[in-house]
């Protein structure tokens, strides 16, 4: 996929598609060394477009610069998996809570929107489709809540979400969340009861969380065993 030539008008937008595309895929799996001279080789890039698409998936939190080694796509542990889960429920539930009495018309009909465009993705066996539906679904409440800060803290976790995401799906062996994974969500989004959309939020979140490190931890077994690929 990282292969493929790319026109020049578009060249640091189009290397940031495809560069996301291989990690989120795991066709450049975590950990991994990225060689901008090899990149410029097998892309037909110059380094400047290169470096800026690069730096902006460093920005993102899909790629490190590691000091004396070089960049990296950016590795995912247990601990890591820990955080983010407690990390974003609290986010998430504290965004509800801000916009509970608030929720417009239009608010509810984007996120029934966004949950059929997330149902599209994973119709189409769109892997990192599917991953920016999540995102763009999770990341309605953030939008409408009015906190800059907030906002802000979504931002950063929102890179960090595509690799637990990512690995979530792969300790599943699927190409995406189910299809129906977000329709209780949505429900209570829509509904009366804030305390029954906390109570969703907490459980939503929950789910699969072990599978997940239960993943992430036979990947590190593996790799201390055999070595990295």
């Amino acid at each position: 996929m990282v292969s493929s030539p790319v026109k020049r008008e578009t060249m640091s937008a189009q290397i940031s598609v495809l560069l996301r595309r291989a990690i989120l895929t795991g066709e450049l799996g975590p950990g991994e060394p990225v060689v901008e001279s090899a990149l410029a080789l097998r892309l037909g890039a110059s380094r400047g477009p290169l470096r800026e698409a690069m730096r902006q998936l460093i920005d993102e939190g899909l790629l490190v610069n590691v000091p004396y080694t070089g960049t990296r796509v950016v590795d995912i542990s247990v601990q890591d998996v820990n955080d983010i889960y407690a990390m974003r429920t609290c986010l998430e539930q504290f965004a509800f809570a801000q916009i509970w009495d608030r929720r417009s018309d239009a608010f509810k009909a984007e996120l029934i929107a966004l949950n059929r465009a997330l149902k599209s993705a994973i119709d189409r066996q769109d892997h990192v489709a599917a991953i920016e539906a999540e995102l763009d679904l999770h990341g309605l409440a953030y939008a409408y809540a009015g906190n800059r800060l907030l906002l802000n803290s979504w931002t950063g976790l929102r890179g960090h979400l595509q690799m637990y995401w990512a690995a979530h799906h792969n300790a599943h062996g699927t190409t995406g969340p189910k299809r129906e994974s977000h329709d209780d969500y949505v429900k209570h989004a829509l509904g009366d009861s804030l305390a029954a959309m906390q109570q969703e939020l907490s459980a939503h979140m929950r789910r699969g969380l072990e599978t997940t490190k239960a993943f992430v931890e036979s990947r590190k077994e593996s790799l201390k065993d055999n070595g990295p690929s």
